[in-house]
């Protein structure tokens, strides 16, 4: 069966994600390791991405953690920072296909605000032809009902799917459903990867 849609994660593909470079930058190395490791982060990040209001959840942990209040408050008052900066490379790829006819899913774990907040900045967000974000179904990947549906909504599954994701987690879950994987590392590789597919040519990679 040949690909009939193209479907991208956003983080670490489309646009950088790495609020550690953040803290670093203002905090330097070990402060921010001491905050990570003292703090939730993550959790609260994944608890955003299932639904939990943003700011409202970044706030609370500040509150619940006094000591690093003001660090952890920056998780949403400079959320665009560590959002940053876009791939253009990923984003030439998205477009050439797109440009095509063929068609191109977002499949991200992503917040509400947050996703409105990234498409505000990064036009690009607004171009896929279905999203699926994972605050607006209370699933997160690799949660199998996550790409359930997709499948449902798309009416697409199995090898007619081809999907690049920055997380083998993710990339196991939909190998699981059949669908064509790819580890993304960078945007060369998944280039290869389209061309490999039939879906663009190596002229056509090349931004």
């Amino acid at each position: 069966m040949s690909v009939e849609a193209v479907v991208f994660d956003i983080g670490n593909v489309l646009i950088e994600w790495a609020p550690e470079r953040l803290y670093d930058r203002l905090f330097g190395e070990d402060r921010r390791r001491e905050l990570f490791a003292a703090v939730d982060l993550e959790g609260m990040n994944l608890g955003v991405d299932k639904g939990d209001p943003f700011r409202q959840s970044v706030y609370a942990l500040a509150d619940e953690n006094p000591l690093y209040r003001d660090k952890i408050r920056l998780w949403h008052d400079r959320w665009l920072d560590m959002a940053s900066p876009a791939i253009p490379h990923s984003v030439h790829l998205l477009r050439k296909l797109r440009a095509k006819g063929i068609p191109v899913f977002a499949l991200s774990n992503f917040g509400r605000e947050t996703f409105d907040a990234a498409c505000a900045e990064y036009d690009f967000l607004t171009e896929f032809d279905r999203s699926y974000i994972s605050a607006h179904h209370g699933l997160i990947k690799p949660d199998p009902a996550f790409y359930t549906v997709l499948e449902t909504d798309s009416g697409l599954s199995g090898a007619s799917l081809l999907f690049t994701d920055d997380r083998a987690e993710n990339i196991d879950a939909a190998q699981a459903r059949g669908w064509h994987t790819h580890l993304f590392e960078g945007p060369e590789g998944w280039a290869r990867t389209l061309i490999a597919h039939g879906l663009l040519t190596e002229e056509e990679t090349h931004p």
